[in-house]
């Protein structure tokens, strides 16, 4: 890591004993912030998102751990806890995302953690929460829509599940928003806390207004409910490309798409004439506003909604979202570089202080061990030794 890079967590550092997705996000959000973030991985392949691409440096892999530094350990045998142990008492927060139960079972509970570091802030991430009925099951993100309510509000007829991890991240960023407020209630009084989090009621947290809909007003949700109440559209063009508009509630929006689609005959529909109405009969507009864009390309719709200040967007592939003016503007995404595994694209942090990013140190996602030496090395271990901690 750059070491002359100014940032928010500049002397904070961080364990992880994590894999996939929820962890390394938290992690990586922290090491954007400048923490100095070490990766402990379990002998012999390390996290198993490294090889899903083949190898051990997979593009999911790249992906959640940039800036970050590996050490291998093997945390079933005792010279490996002492090692991970010695770590912890260099450390300022734990961030762990095993099933409930195996840091206790692998000897390294918050107690003989608390002994290493008493300072030390552990957040302990799992599927479902370290007691209950599903306590002892794995999760993953399907598993985490499905229970939350998410995929309710999300799949259509054919009950096909699509789209991006959503639960993994969210937890993830629920877990970096923990930590933060842990390292401040921390400076302030010197209480270090221990976090428990989990991916169902991160996820039942994310989608709180279905459920204040459905408990204070009695509205059972399915998944055109937002879109009719936002009164957005998905649009096909005569030239096939998709175009996005969300009028929401103000009136204005409203008369926008009349006057950008021609269609003033819309505003003196009796089912239209209302914000209400249009709610009700979401599908009957749909038609009609889905009739109206297949008579041109999508260039042209796109210049009336501007010309009437109509919220839209193009539908666009991910290479047509690289290639936008905006995102181009906002320098979005840039390429960095391993050593061995040389370039790739990442994607910039979304937040910028005082108006800039120059401060945020970006470094690729380590390979496996990479930095063995000089994590261990300054515990007092030898390179025979460190080999010795690291057989599986």
């Amino acid at each position: 890591m750059d070491k002359d890079a100014r940032s928010s967590l500049t002397g904070i550092r961080i364990i992880e004993l994590t894999a996939m997705i929820t962890g390394p996000l938290a992690g990586t959000m922290l090491a954007d912030l400048g923490a100095d973030v070490i990766k402990v991985e379990n002998p012999p392949d390390g996290d198993p998102f490294r090889s899903f691409r083949g190898g051990n440096y997979s593009p999911y892999f790249c992906t959640y751990n940039r800036n970050k530094r590996s050490v291998v350990l093997n945390l079933k045998d005792e010279k490996g806890r002492e090692a991970f142990l010695k770590l912890i008492g260099t450390a300022d927060v734990l961030i762990e995302n095993f099933r409930a139960g195996v840091m206790d079972r692998l000897g390294l509970g918050v107690a003989r953690l608390r002994e290493a570091s008493p300072r030390l802030i552990i957040c302990s991430i799992t599927g479902f929460g370290d007691t209950g009925p599903y306590a002892d099951r794995p999760a993953y993100d399907a598993v985490g829509q499905a229970l939350s309510g998410i995929s309710g509000l999300m799949l259509g007829a054919e009950g096909q599940i699509t789209g991006p991890s959503v639960v993994d991240n969210l937890t993830g960023m629920y877990a970096s928003y923990a930590v933060l407020g842990a390292l401040f209630e921390r400076e302030r009084t010197g209480t270090a806390r221990t976090i428990q989090l989990n991916m169902l009621e991160s996820a039942i947290a994310f989608i709180a207004d279905p459920f204040a809909n459905y408990t204070m007003a009695g509205i059972k949700p399915d998944p055109l409910m937002r879109v009719r109440a936002s009164q957005s559209y998905a649009l096909r063009c005569n030239d096939g490309a998709l175009l996005a508009i969300h009028m929401s509630s103000p009136t204005k929006f409203w008369i926008g798409v009349q006057k950008a689609f021609d269609r003033s005959d819309l505003g003196s529909d009796p089912r239209f004439e209302s914000r209400a109405g249009r709610m009700e009969n979401y599908e009957q507009l749909a038609q009609e506003l889905g009739a109206t864009a297949k008579t041109q390309e999508r260039k042209y719709w796109i210049d009336r909604l501007v010309d009437n200040d109509v919220p839209h967007a193009p539908i666009l592939t991910l290479q047509e979202v690289m290639d936008d003016a905006q995102v181009r503007h906002l320098d979005t995404f840039t390429e960095i570089s391993h050593p061995v595994h040389g370039p790739h694209i990442t994607i910039r942090r979304p937040v910028r202080y005082d108006r800039s990013r120059t401060d945020q140190p970006l470094n690729a996602a380590p390979d496996l061990n990479e930095h063995a030496a000089e994590v261990l090395g300054p515990l007092g271990y030898s390179t025979e030794a460190i080999l010795e901690l690291q057989r599986g």
